[in-house]
């Protein structure tokens, strides 16, 4: 039972990790990890929201509709997102203007409504939290991980703490856009490298097996796009050769 429990958080950081394995939540990713404060922030708030909403989601998952059970999810995630909002812009007013709209934005964060949709409908409390806890820290070791090369490496500094022996071999393009998918890419890169022989996701086909979004399209879409691409003739050279 304890081993269980411990996969549940276990597989959140590392094995379904959900910006570094299942590329989900990239806009807030990208948007926030320029700094060490601001993709901290971000994290805690997201891990927040994200670990009560599957907790009430899942205490509700008999009471809620079917035919409605999306927009109830959202209703109960912008009710904590807001507690969240106003927490943050009474007892940290810079932090709230640091994150702006991102904050926002965390109700229709992909993480957090594909967690509601894909394990907290299904689960009980505990397990739901455990899931909230996992993915939470997941989402935030990665932002911090990408704030930490495009800070130091980028900006010469740490948690805004100027470092004076990177003032000369600093790379300002790592704090702009470019440089944020160019880290964004090179780790998840590194991350497909480590879980690669460890059960990460690999995706070969166009098959709905490890597919994040295959609950929304009721797995038919996938199904038919590789329908598609097989019905599609094979184009012939001069020499009557498959191109």
């Amino acid at each position: 039972m304890k081993n269980s429990k411990l996969m549940i958080v276990l597989r959140g950081i590392i094995m379904e990790n959900p910006v570094l394995i299942l590329v989900l939540g990239t806009c807030p990713t990208l948007a926030t990890t320029n700094s060490l404060v601001s993709a901290f922030s971000m994290g805690i708030a997201a891990t927040l929201v994200l670990i009560c909403s599957n907790a009430v989601i899942s205490a509700l998952r008999n009471i809620i509709p079917e035919t409605v059970r999306i927009p109830c999810y959202i209703v109960i995630i912008a009710g904590f997102v807001t507690i969240v909002q106003m927490l943050l812009q009474a007892y940290l007013p810079d932090i709230y203007k640091m994150l702006g709209a991102y904050l926002a934005l965390i109700v229709v964060n992909c993480i957090i409504l594909g967690r509601a949709e894909m394990f907290a409908r299904k689960n009980g409390v505990v397990d739901s939290i455990l899931d909230g806890v996992g993915m939470g820290l997941g989402f935030l070791l990665a932002l911090l991980v990408m704030a930490f090369i495009r800070e130091v490496f980028g900006a010469g500094a740490f948690f805004g703490i100027e470092l004076g022996f990177m003032e000369n071999i600093k790379i300002p393009a790592l704090t702009q856009a470019p440089g944020g998918f160019l880290v964004f890419g090179l780790v998840i890169a590194v991350m497909n490298k480590l879980t690669e022989k460890k059960g990460g996701v690999k995706r070969k086909s166009f098959s709905c097996e490890g597919c994040p979004s295959a609950h929304i399209c009721n797995k038919t879409s996938c199904s038919e796009m590789e329908e598609t691409i097989q019905d599609v003739p094979e184009t012939k050279t001069a020499e009557g050769e498959d191109a």
